[in-house]
């Protein structure tokens, strides 16, 4: 009875132990799950990456600036911080404007529309202004900007 309590004590489950002779460890660390779990999301990111970018393929201008010589029959316009649209120096309404524009697009040669927008004008107030010309009929419109710093190449 003494026995039997010994081998009880301590393992109540009844649980027999292992000793360190009879079962080397395997101190090796199998890589094949993590190797082939590496390659499935290769597969994947391969095959999803193209699709999900989707780029059309075009080809892109160069840069180039040319300088604009200022003509006379040139309609220059200018948009304010606020959104006030100028013509020359002179402050005009989007009507008064579009109505300008719808004459100036039935001349021939029809002159060019030079957009200048303060820097920190938001883009939706020059936006508003190439619609106008757009919608009269104005065919050519530029953006008056600062010539960018010499970069060296």
């Amino acid at each position: 009875m003494a026995d039997s309590q010994e081998s009880g004590v301590g393992n109540p489950a009844g649980i027999q132990l292992v000793e360190e002779e009879d079962s080397p460890v395997n101190s090796s660390i199998n890589t094949t799950p993590l190797v082939d779990i590496m390659l499935v999301l290769l597969i994947i990111f391969l095959i999803t990456v193209p699709v999900a970018v989707g780029v059309v393929d075009v080809t892109l201008p160069e840069e180039r600036n040319l300088v604009v010589q200022t003509r006379k029959e040139n309609v220059n316009l200018a948009v304010s911080v606020d959104g006030s649209i100028y013509r020359n120096t002179t402050q005009v309404s989007e009507e008064q404007l579009a109505s300008f524009l719808a004459v100036q697009a039935r001349m021939n040669p029809q002159p060019e529309v030079h957009i200048r927008g303060d820097l920190m004008t938001e883009y939706y107030q020059v936006g508003r202004v190439v619609e106008i010309a757009q919608k009269a009929g104005i065919l050519k419109i530029g953006f008056i900007t600062k010539a960018p710093p010499n970069v060296q190449r």
